[in-house]
């Protein structure tokens, strides 16, 4: 069953943390909700059993998502 990607622990954050930069930071928040519904999107096509390309294409669009949010981060520190 497919399930929801920790970014947290792709982050090496707590979720506490990333609560209180994105507070802070508006783009930082947007981020990361556009990476909250992409994730979705993928658990979604994951469970119907979609293509292996349009599963590929979301993991594809939330990897370039986290990475934004990583150079955001970066900036904030």
């Amino acid at each position: 069953m497919p399930v929801p990607h920790d970014l947290f622990q792709d982050l090496s954050c707590t979720k506490e943390e990333i609560q209180h930069k994105r507070t802070q930071d508006t783009l930082l928040d947007s981020l990361l909700n556009k990476y909250s519904q992409v994730d979705a999107e993928v658990v979604k096509a994951e469970e119907a059993k979609s293509s292996d390309d349009a599963v590929t294409k979301l993991k594809a669009k939330r990897l370039e998502v986290k990475d934004k949010i990583v150079k955001q981060l970066q900036l904030r520190s």
